[in-house]
Protein backbone atom coordinates (compact mmCIF):
# COMPACT_ATOMS: atom_id res chain seq x y z
CA UNK A 1 0.00 0.00 0.00
CA UNK A 2 1.34 3.32 -1.00
CA UNK A 3 1.98 6.13 1.98
CA UNK A 4 -0.05 9.17 1.64
CA UNK A 5 1.97 11.99 1.03
CA UNK A 6 0.43 13.63 4.15
CA UNK A 7 2.24 10.57 6.34
CA UNK A 8 6.23 11.55 4.95
CA UNK A 9 7.18 14.48 6.74
CA UNK A 10 11.01 14.21 5.55
CA UNK A 11 9.51 14.63 2.04
CA UNK A 12 9.92 18.16 0.41
CA UNK A 13 5.89 19.23 0.17
CA UNK A 14 6.92 21.07 -3.81
CA UNK A 15 9.76 20.41 -6.30
CA UNK A 16 10.61 22.49 -9.20
CA UNK A 17 11.70 20.18 -12.16
CA UNK A 18 11.93 22.62 -15.14
CA UNK A 19 11.98 19.55 -18.09
CA UNK A 20 9.19 18.18 -16.43
CA UNK A 21 7.35 21.37 -16.71
CA UNK A 22 8.67 22.13 -20.34
CA UNK A 23 7.58 18.71 -21.47
CA UNK A 24 3.92 19.00 -19.54
CA UNK A 25 2.62 22.41 -18.81
CA UNK A 26 0.11 23.35 -21.40
CA UNK A 27 -3.20 25.11 -21.31
CA UNK A 28 -5.69 23.80 -18.59
CA UNK A 29 -8.75 24.90 -16.09
CA UNK A 30 -7.87 26.50 -12.41
CA UNK A 31 -10.76 24.44 -10.96
CA UNK A 32 -12.12 26.97 -8.55
CA UNK A 33 -15.40 24.49 -9.60
CA UNK A 34 -15.72 21.54 -11.39
CA UNK A 35 -17.75 21.55 -13.71
CA UNK A 36 -15.80 25.16 -15.16
CA UNK A 37 -17.46 28.44 -15.61
CA UNK A 38 -17.15 28.42 -19.42
CA UNK A 39 -19.61 25.18 -19.01
CA UNK A 40 -22.21 27.04 -18.03
CA UNK A 41 -25.31 27.45 -19.89
CA UNK A 42 -27.21 29.98 -20.10
CA UNK A 43 -30.65 27.70 -20.10
CA UNK A 44 -29.92 27.54 -15.94
CA UNK A 45 -31.74 30.31 -14.26
CA UNK A 46 -34.13 31.34 -11.27
CA UNK A 47 -35.42 28.50 -11.19
CA UNK A 48 -33.63 26.20 -11.19
CA UNK A 49 -31.28 27.87 -8.48
CA UNK A 50 -34.48 27.78 -6.47
CA UNK A 51 -35.21 24.19 -7.19
CA UNK A 52 -31.68 23.87 -5.24
CA UNK A 53 -32.09 25.86 -2.51
CA UNK A 54 -35.47 24.18 -2.05
CA UNK A 55 -33.40 20.78 -2.02
CA UNK A 56 -30.83 22.29 0.41
CA UNK A 57 -33.69 22.95 2.50
CA UNK A 58 -35.45 19.46 2.45
CA UNK A 59 -31.92 17.79 3.99
CA UNK A 60 -32.12 19.75 6.29
CA UNK A 61 -30.02 22.70 5.67
CA UNK A 62 -26.89 21.21 7.38
CA UNK A 63 -24.25 23.29 5.74
CA UNK A 64 -22.93 26.93 7.22
CA UNK A 65 -23.35 29.51 4.52
CA UNK A 66 -19.90 31.35 2.72
CA UNK A 67 -21.14 34.96 1.41
CA UNK A 68 -19.30 36.32 -1.34
CA UNK A 69 -19.67 40.26 -2.17
CA UNK A 70 -18.62 41.08 -5.74
CA UNK A 71 -17.78 45.30 -6.02
CA UNK A 72 -16.67 45.75 -9.11
CA UNK A 73 -15.12 49.51 -8.75
CA UNK A 74 -12.03 50.69 -9.24
CA UNK A 75 -10.26 54.34 -9.51
CA UNK A 76 -7.47 53.07 -11.99
CA UNK A 77 -6.64 50.73 -14.53
CA UNK A 78 -4.38 47.87 -14.13
CA UNK A 79 -3.06 46.87 -17.21
CA UNK A 80 -2.67 43.04 -16.38
CA UNK A 81 -6.52 42.77 -14.80
CA UNK A 82 -8.48 39.90 -15.97
CA UNK A 83 -11.31 40.61 -13.46
CA UNK A 84 -15.12 41.90 -14.07
CA UNK A 85 -14.75 45.68 -13.23
CA UNK A 86 -15.24 48.93 -13.89
CA UNK A 87 -13.02 51.91 -13.75
CA UNK A 88 -14.69 55.29 -12.26
CA UNK A 89 -14.44 58.36 -10.64
CA UNK A 90 -17.86 58.95 -10.60
CA UNK A 91 -18.53 58.01 -7.09
CA UNK A 92 -22.71 58.20 -7.82
CA UNK A 93 -22.16 55.20 -9.72
CA UNK A 94 -21.48 53.00 -6.46
CA UNK A 95 -24.42 54.64 -4.76
CA UNK A 96 -26.81 53.23 -7.34
CA UNK A 97 -24.88 50.22 -7.34
CA UNK A 98 -25.32 49.53 -3.58
CA UNK A 99 -29.18 50.31 -4.24
CA UNK A 100 -29.53 47.49 -6.40
CA UNK A 101 -26.95 45.08 -4.74
CA UNK A 102 -28.96 45.51 -1.22
CA UNK A 103 -32.07 44.32 -3.35
CA UNK A 104 -30.19 41.46 -4.40
CA UNK A 105 -29.01 40.88 -0.74
CA UNK A 106 -32.84 41.03 0.12
CA UNK A 107 -34.03 38.44 -2.30
CA UNK A 108 -31.23 35.98 -1.06
CA UNK A 109 -31.64 36.50 2.47
CA UNK A 110 -35.42 35.58 2.30
CA UNK A 111 -34.35 32.03 0.67
CA UNK A 112 -31.08 31.51 2.66
CA UNK A 113 -30.76 33.62 5.29
CA UNK A 114 -32.10 31.87 8.23
CA UNK A 115 -30.87 28.41 6.71
CA UNK A 116 -27.93 28.28 8.87
CA UNK A 117 -24.85 30.40 10.45
CA UNK A 118 -22.25 32.47 7.71
CA UNK A 119 -18.82 31.20 8.55
CA UNK A 120 -16.94 32.65 6.12
CA UNK A 121 -17.48 36.04 4.08
CA UNK A 122 -15.65 37.37 1.05
CA UNK A 123 -15.51 40.60 -0.39
CA UNK A 124 -13.71 40.36 -3.58
CA UNK A 125 -13.79 43.35 -6.59
CA UNK A 126 -12.75 45.31 -8.33
CA UNK A 127 -12.11 47.24 -5.48
CA UNK A 128 -13.97 46.70 -2.69
CA UNK A 129 -12.45 49.97 -0.58
CA UNK A 130 -13.53 51.91 -3.33
CA UNK A 131 -16.54 52.18 -1.19
CA UNK A 132 -16.20 54.50 1.79
CA UNK A 133 -16.59 54.12 5.53
CA UNK A 134 -19.77 54.77 5.48
CA UNK A 135 -21.04 53.12 2.53
CA UNK A 136 -19.21 49.61 3.93
CA UNK A 137 -20.52 49.87 6.89
CA UNK A 138 -24.33 50.20 5.73
CA UNK A 139 -23.53 47.34 3.50
CA UNK A 140 -22.29 45.32 6.41
CA UNK A 141 -25.29 46.28 8.19
CA UNK A 142 -27.81 45.00 5.77
CA UNK A 143 -25.87 41.85 5.28
CA UNK A 144 -26.46 41.42 8.98
CA UNK A 145 -29.91 41.80 9.33
CA UNK A 146 -30.55 39.36 6.76
CA UNK A 147 -28.61 36.64 7.48
CA UNK A 148 -26.73 35.16 10.92
CA UNK A 149 -23.32 35.56 11.31
CA UNK A 150 -20.51 33.64 13.58
CA UNK A 151 -18.84 35.36 16.17
CA UNK A 152 -15.05 37.35 15.15
CA UNK A 153 -13.77 33.70 16.79
CA UNK A 154 -15.19 31.36 14.32
CA UNK A 155 -15.77 33.17 11.16
CA UNK A 156 -13.43 34.27 8.34
CA UNK A 157 -14.39 37.22 7.24
CA UNK A 158 -12.05 38.69 4.76
CA UNK A 159 -11.57 41.32 1.92
CA UNK A 160 -9.47 42.19 -1.08
CA UNK A 161 -7.30 45.35 -0.34
CA UNK A 162 -5.95 47.62 -3.02
CA UNK A 163 -3.33 49.92 -0.46
CA UNK A 164 -3.29 52.70 -2.50
CA UNK A 165 -7.07 53.21 -1.37
CA UNK A 166 -6.89 53.55 2.28
CA UNK A 167 -5.51 54.90 4.88
CA UNK A 168 -3.66 53.13 8.34
CA UNK A 169 -7.14 54.69 9.92
CA UNK A 170 -8.99 53.15 7.30
CA UNK A 171 -7.66 49.96 8.00
CA UNK A 172 -8.65 49.76 11.87
CA UNK A 173 -12.37 50.93 10.75
CA UNK A 174 -12.48 47.96 8.52
CA UNK A 175 -11.31 45.43 11.45
CA UNK A 176 -13.50 47.30 13.85
CA UNK A 177 -16.27 46.62 10.89
CA UNK A 178 -15.99 42.93 11.33
CA UNK A 179 -13.33 41.86 8.77
CA UNK A 180 -10.53 39.35 10.41
CA UNK A 181 -8.63 38.81 7.36
CA UNK A 182 -7.15 40.95 4.69
CA UNK A 183 -5.39 40.59 1.27
CA UNK A 184 -2.94 43.64 -0.07
CA UNK A 185 -2.32 43.29 -3.54
CA UNK A 186 1.32 43.99 -4.63
CA UNK A 187 2.13 42.75 -7.34
CA UNK A 188 5.83 44.13 -7.25
CA UNK A 189 7.44 46.45 -6.03
CA UNK A 190 9.80 47.21 -8.34
CA UNK A 191 9.19 51.10 -10.08
CA UNK A 192 9.56 49.74 -13.78
CA UNK A 193 7.32 46.74 -13.41
CA UNK A 194 4.63 49.13 -11.71
CA UNK A 195 4.92 51.77 -14.32
CA UNK A 196 4.18 49.31 -17.19
CA UNK A 197 1.37 47.39 -15.81
CA UNK A 198 0.21 51.04 -14.48
CA UNK A 199 0.02 50.99 -10.91
CA UNK A 200 2.51 52.70 -9.06
CA UNK A 201 2.37 51.39 -5.54
CA UNK A 202 5.28 52.66 -3.07
CA UNK A 203 6.62 50.10 -1.24
CA UNK A 204 6.44 52.47 2.03
CA UNK A 205 2.06 52.23 1.63
CA UNK A 206 1.87 48.78 1.31
CA UNK A 207 3.86 48.45 4.17
CA UNK A 208 2.14 51.31 6.44
CA UNK A 209 -0.98 49.27 5.79
CA UNK A 210 0.35 46.22 6.73
CA UNK A 211 1.75 47.19 9.96
CA UNK A 212 -2.15 48.94 9.88
CA UNK A 213 -3.43 46.03 9.66
CA UNK A 214 -1.33 43.79 12.53
CA UNK A 215 -1.83 46.87 15.36
CA UNK A 216 -5.51 46.34 14.13
CA UNK A 217 -5.57 42.49 14.93
CA UNK A 218 -6.84 41.22 11.70
CA UNK A 219 -5.66 37.35 12.60
CA UNK A 220 -4.36 36.49 8.77
CA UNK A 221 -2.68 39.15 6.46
CA UNK A 222 -2.41 37.60 2.41
CA UNK A 223 -0.10 39.68 0.00
CA UNK A 224 -0.74 38.91 -4.03
CA UNK A 225 2.00 39.02 -6.35
CA UNK A 226 2.48 38.15 -10.22
CA UNK A 227 5.34 37.19 -11.76
CA UNK A 228 5.62 37.29 -15.68
CA UNK A 229 4.53 40.85 -15.59
CA UNK A 230 6.19 43.50 -17.97
CA UNK A 231 9.98 44.52 -17.26
CA UNK A 232 10.47 41.98 -14.49
CA UNK A 233 13.70 40.08 -14.36
CA UNK A 234 14.98 37.33 -12.11
CA UNK A 235 16.77 40.11 -10.34
CA UNK A 236 13.77 42.53 -9.84
CA UNK A 237 11.60 39.18 -8.73
CA UNK A 238 14.25 38.22 -5.95
CA UNK A 239 14.14 41.75 -4.33
CA UNK A 240 10.89 41.82 -4.37
CA UNK A 241 10.50 38.67 -2.52
CA UNK A 242 13.23 39.85 0.36
CA UNK A 243 11.14 42.53 0.81
CA UNK A 244 7.75 40.85 0.81
CA UNK A 245 9.37 37.99 3.34
CA UNK A 246 10.56 40.62 5.47
CA UNK A 247 7.67 42.38 5.91
CA UNK A 248 6.46 38.54 7.10
CA UNK A 249 3.04 37.78 5.85
CA UNK A 250 0.77 34.99 7.35
CA UNK A 251 0.16 33.99 3.84
CA UNK A 252 1.55 34.48 -0.01
CA UNK A 253 0.09 34.34 -3.28
CA UNK A 254 2.23 34.36 -6.17
CA UNK A 255 0.16 34.08 -9.61
CA UNK A 256 1.58 33.14 -13.23
CA UNK A 257 0.56 36.31 -15.48
CA UNK A 258 -1.36 35.07 -18.13
CA UNK A 259 -0.97 37.17 -21.58
CA UNK A 260 -5.02 36.80 -23.10
CA UNK A 261 -5.26 40.34 -24.59
CA UNK A 262 -7.99 39.24 -26.93
CA UNK A 263 -10.16 38.18 -23.74
CA UNK A 264 -8.93 41.25 -21.92
CA UNK A 265 -8.71 43.98 -23.36
CA UNK A 266 -6.70 46.01 -20.66
CA UNK A 267 -4.01 44.11 -21.88
CA UNK A 268 -3.25 45.34 -24.57
CA UNK A 269 -1.67 48.40 -22.96
CA UNK A 270 1.11 46.09 -22.22
CA UNK A 271 3.95 45.68 -24.30
CA UNK A 272 4.42 42.12 -25.68
CA UNK A 273 8.64 42.96 -26.08
CA UNK A 274 8.89 43.61 -22.39
CA UNK A 275 7.35 40.78 -21.23
CA UNK A 276 10.08 38.20 -20.24
CA UNK A 277 10.33 34.90 -21.89
CA UNK A 278 9.19 31.45 -21.01
CA UNK A 279 12.67 30.33 -19.59
CA UNK A 280 12.98 33.52 -17.79
CA UNK A 281 9.20 32.93 -15.94
CA UNK A 282 10.45 29.48 -15.35
CA UNK A 283 13.00 30.40 -13.46
CA UNK A 284 11.04 33.29 -11.48
CA UNK A 285 8.79 30.31 -10.79
CA UNK A 286 11.79 28.23 -9.24
CA UNK A 287 13.48 31.32 -7.49
CA UNK A 288 9.77 31.45 -5.59
CA UNK A 289 9.36 28.47 -4.61
CA UNK A 290 13.08 28.31 -3.31
CA UNK A 291 12.44 31.47 -1.58
CA UNK A 292 9.24 31.42 0.61
CA UNK A 293 9.67 27.44 1.65
CA UNK A 294 13.07 28.04 2.64
CA UNK A 295 11.36 31.25 4.69
CA UNK A 296 9.45 28.66 6.05
CA UNK A 297 6.46 28.50 4.41
CA UNK A 298 4.43 25.63 3.50
CA UNK A 299 3.38 25.62 -0.20
CA UNK A 300 -0.60 24.84 0.14
CA UNK A 301 -1.43 23.92 -3.98
CA UNK A 302 -1.50 26.25 -6.96
CA UNK A 303 0.05 29.79 -6.38
CA UNK A 304 -0.21 29.51 -2.35
CA UNK A 305 2.26 29.26 0.14
CA UNK A 306 1.19 30.29 3.70
CA UNK A 307 2.74 29.54 7.23
CA UNK A 308 2.93 26.67 9.19
CA UNK A 309 0.57 27.59 11.83
CA UNK A 310 -1.57 29.65 9.42
CA UNK A 311 -5.38 28.14 9.50
CA UNK A 312 -4.82 26.98 5.37
CA UNK A 313 -1.76 25.08 6.07
CA UNK A 314 -3.79 23.38 9.29
CA UNK A 315 -6.84 22.59 7.58
CA UNK A 316 -4.72 21.00 4.26
CA UNK A 317 -2.71 18.57 7.01
CA UNK A 318 -6.07 18.11 8.73
CA UNK A 319 -7.54 17.18 5.29
CA UNK A 320 -10.07 19.66 5.85
CA UNK A 321 -9.14 22.00 2.52
CA UNK A 322 -11.15 23.46 0.23
CA UNK A 323 -11.23 25.26 -3.19
CA UNK A 324 -13.86 27.64 -4.79
CA UNK A 325 -14.13 30.37 -6.51
CA UNK A 326 -12.19 32.38 -3.68
CA UNK A 327 -9.32 30.33 -3.91
CA UNK A 328 -8.33 27.83 -0.97
CA UNK A 329 -10.65 27.97 1.79
CA UNK A 330 -11.25 26.34 5.36
CA UNK A 331 -14.92 25.87 4.61
CA UNK A 332 -15.27 22.68 2.90
CA UNK A 333 -19.06 22.01 2.97
CA UNK A 334 -20.22 25.58 3.15
CA UNK A 335 -23.00 26.44 0.43
CA UNK A 336 -22.12 29.61 -1.43
CA UNK A 337 -23.90 32.56 -1.41
CA UNK A 338 -22.47 35.01 -4.20
CA UNK A 339 -24.21 38.75 -4.54
CA UNK A 340 -22.95 41.39 -6.73
CA UNK A 341 -22.69 41.95 -10.36
CA UNK A 342 -20.94 38.55 -12.45
CA UNK A 343 -20.92 36.51 -9.02
CA UNK A 344 -20.77 33.04 -8.87
CA UNK A 345 -23.05 30.93 -6.19
CA UNK A 346 -22.62 27.32 -5.22
CA UNK A 347 -25.95 26.08 -3.97
CA UNK A 348 -26.77 21.65 -3.56
CA UNK A 349 -25.15 20.33 -6.42
CA UNK A 350 -25.00 23.97 -8.55
CA UNK A 351 -23.43 26.94 -10.27
CA UNK A 352 -25.21 30.22 -10.47
CA UNK A 353 -23.83 33.17 -12.38
CA UNK A 354 -25.17 36.54 -12.25
CA UNK A 355 -25.48 39.19 -15.12
CA UNK A 356 -21.83 40.21 -15.55
CA UNK A 357 -22.98 44.02 -17.16
CA UNK A 358 -24.07 46.47 -14.57
CA UNK A 359 -27.03 47.51 -17.26
CA UNK A 360 -28.18 44.04 -17.29
CA UNK A 361 -27.48 43.03 -13.83
CA UNK A 362 -29.95 46.16 -12.92
CA UNK A 363 -32.36 45.32 -15.55
CA UNK A 364 -32.70 41.64 -13.61
CA UNK A 365 -33.64 43.30 -9.81
CA UNK A 366 -35.81 46.03 -11.39
CA UNK A 367 -37.66 42.77 -12.32
CA UNK A 368 -37.47 41.51 -8.92
CA UNK A 369 -35.57 38.38 -10.17
CA UNK A 370 -32.23 37.13 -9.00
CA UNK A 371 -29.70 38.65 -11.85
CA UNK A 372 -28.83 34.36 -12.22
CA UNK A 373 -27.55 34.83 -15.95
CA UNK A 374 -26.07 31.10 -16.51
CA UNK A 375 -24.81 28.08 -14.56
CA UNK A 376 -25.32 24.28 -14.60
CA UNK A 377 -26.95 21.29 -12.48
CA UNK A 378 -24.44 18.74 -11.59
CA UNK A 379 -25.32 15.25 -12.54
CA UNK A 380 -23.83 11.90 -10.42
CA UNK A 381 -21.39 11.86 -12.39
CA UNK A 382 -20.22 15.67 -12.51
CA UNK A 383 -20.55 15.12 -8.40
CA UNK A 384 -18.00 12.16 -8.58
CA UNK A 385 -15.42 14.09 -10.44
CA UNK A 386 -15.84 17.11 -8.73
CA UNK A 387 -14.80 15.18 -5.30
CA UNK A 388 -11.78 13.82 -6.72
CA UNK A 389 -10.82 16.98 -8.05
CA UNK A 390 -11.01 18.69 -4.75
CA UNK A 391 -9.42 15.65 -3.03
CA UNK A 392 -5.77 16.12 -5.63
CA UNK A 393 -6.19 19.95 -5.92
CA UNK A 394 -6.53 20.23 -2.00
CA UNK A 395 -4.34 17.43 -0.59
CA UNK A 396 -1.80 15.71 -2.89
CA UNK A 397 -4.04 12.41 -2.82
CA UNK A 398 -6.56 10.34 -3.31
CA UNK A 399 -8.18 7.60 -1.12
CA UNK A 400 -9.49 4.81 -3.59
CA UNK A 401 -11.11 2.59 -1.26
CA UNK A 402 -13.01 5.90 0.10
CA UNK A 403 -13.84 7.02 -3.10
CA UNK A 404 -15.63 3.63 -3.81
CA UNK A 405 -17.31 3.48 -0.49
CA UNK A 406 -19.33 6.34 -1.04
CA UNK A 407 -20.06 6.18 -4.97
CA UNK A 408 -21.19 2.79 -6.42
CA UNK A 409 -18.27 2.17 -8.97
CA UNK A 410 -15.29 0.15 -9.69
CA UNK A 411 -12.51 2.64 -9.66
CA UNK A 412 -10.47 0.72 -11.89
CA UNK A 413 -13.77 -0.22 -14.34
CA UNK A 414 -15.12 3.21 -14.08
CA UNK A 415 -11.81 5.34 -14.84
CA UNK A 416 -10.37 2.78 -16.98
CA UNK A 417 -9.41 5.16 -20.02
CA UNK A 418 -8.39 8.01 -17.18
CA UNK A 419 -6.02 5.19 -15.69
CA UNK A 420 -3.77 5.09 -19.13
CA UNK A 421 -3.10 9.06 -18.62
CA UNK A 422 -2.17 8.88 -14.72
CA UNK A 423 0.18 5.67 -16.14
CA UNK A 424 2.15 7.77 -18.37
CA UNK A 425 1.92 10.22 -15.64
CA UNK A 426 3.38 8.15 -13.11
CA UNK A 427 6.07 7.31 -15.66
CA UNK A 428 7.17 10.92 -15.45
CA UNK A 429 7.26 10.71 -11.80
CA UNK A 430 3.85 12.88 -11.05
CA UNK A 431 2.31 10.80 -8.98
CA UNK A 432 1.88 6.99 -7.59
CA UNK A 433 -0.74 5.08 -7.69
CA UNK A 434 -1.89 1.21 -6.88
CA UNK A 435 -5.68 -0.08 -5.27
CA UNK A 436 -5.20 1.95 -2.48
CA UNK A 437 -3.91 5.61 -2.84
CA UNK A 438 -3.22 8.08 -6.04
CA UNK A 439 -0.62 10.16 -4.60
CA UNK A 440 1.14 13.37 -6.09
CA UNK A 441 4.40 13.82 -5.76
CA UNK A 442 6.61 16.84 -4.83
CA UNK A 443 7.65 17.24 -8.39
CA UNK A 444 3.91 16.76 -9.25
CA UNK A 445 2.18 19.13 -7.10
CA UNK A 446 3.32 22.25 -9.45
CA UNK A 447 1.50 20.11 -12.47
CA UNK A 448 -1.75 19.43 -10.35
CA UNK A 449 -3.77 21.12 -13.06
CA UNK A 450 -2.77 18.41 -15.75
CA UNK A 451 -3.58 16.07 -13.28
CA UNK A 452 -6.79 17.07 -12.49
CA UNK A 453 -7.54 17.46 -16.23
CA UNK A 454 -7.06 13.42 -17.10
CA UNK A 455 -10.39 13.53 -14.55
CA UNK A 456 -12.45 16.51 -16.66
CA UNK A 457 -15.07 14.56 -18.65
CA UNK A 458 -15.81 18.18 -20.00
CA UNK A 459 -12.94 19.25 -21.22
CA UNK A 460 -12.71 17.75 -24.88
CA UNK A 461 -16.51 17.55 -25.27
CA UNK A 462 -17.60 18.89 -28.83
CA UNK A 463 -20.10 21.85 -27.40
CA UNK A 464 -21.77 25.22 -29.23
CA UNK A 465 -19.94 27.85 -27.39
CA UNK A 466 -17.96 30.69 -28.89
CA UNK A 467 -14.15 29.71 -29.27
CA UNK A 468 -12.58 32.01 -26.44
CA UNK A 469 -14.51 31.15 -23.75
CA UNK A 470 -12.70 27.24 -24.01
CA UNK A 471 -8.95 29.58 -23.33
CA UNK A 472 -7.67 28.93 -20.32
CA UNK A 473 -4.29 29.76 -18.99
CA UNK A 474 -1.12 27.84 -19.03
CA UNK A 475 -0.53 25.35 -15.87
CA UNK A 476 2.92 26.57 -15.50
Amino acid sequence: MAVPAAASSHVPTVQFDAALIRKLSKQGPRYTSYPTADRFAENFGMGDYLQAVNQVRALGARNPLSLYVHIPFCDKLCYYCACNKVITKNRSKAEVYLTYLKREIDMQGKLMGDMNIVTQLHFGGGTPTYLSDEQMGDLLAHLRSRFRFANDDDGEFSIEIDPRTVSPERVHTLRNQGFNRISFGVQDFDADVQKAVNRIQPEEVTLAVMDAARAAGFRSISIDLIYGLPRQTVMTMEQTLAKVIAANPDRISVYNYAHMPVLFKPQRRISEDELPNAETKLDMLSLCIRRLTAAGYVYIGMDHFAKPDDDLAVAQRQGRLHRNFQGYSTHADAEMVSVGVSAISAVGSTYSQNEKTLDAYYERIEQGELPIARGTKLNVDDLLRRVIIQMLMCNFELSIRSLELAYPISFAVYFVKELEQLRAMEADGLLSIDNDWLTVSPKGRLLIRNICMVFDAHLNKKQEVKPERLRYSKTI
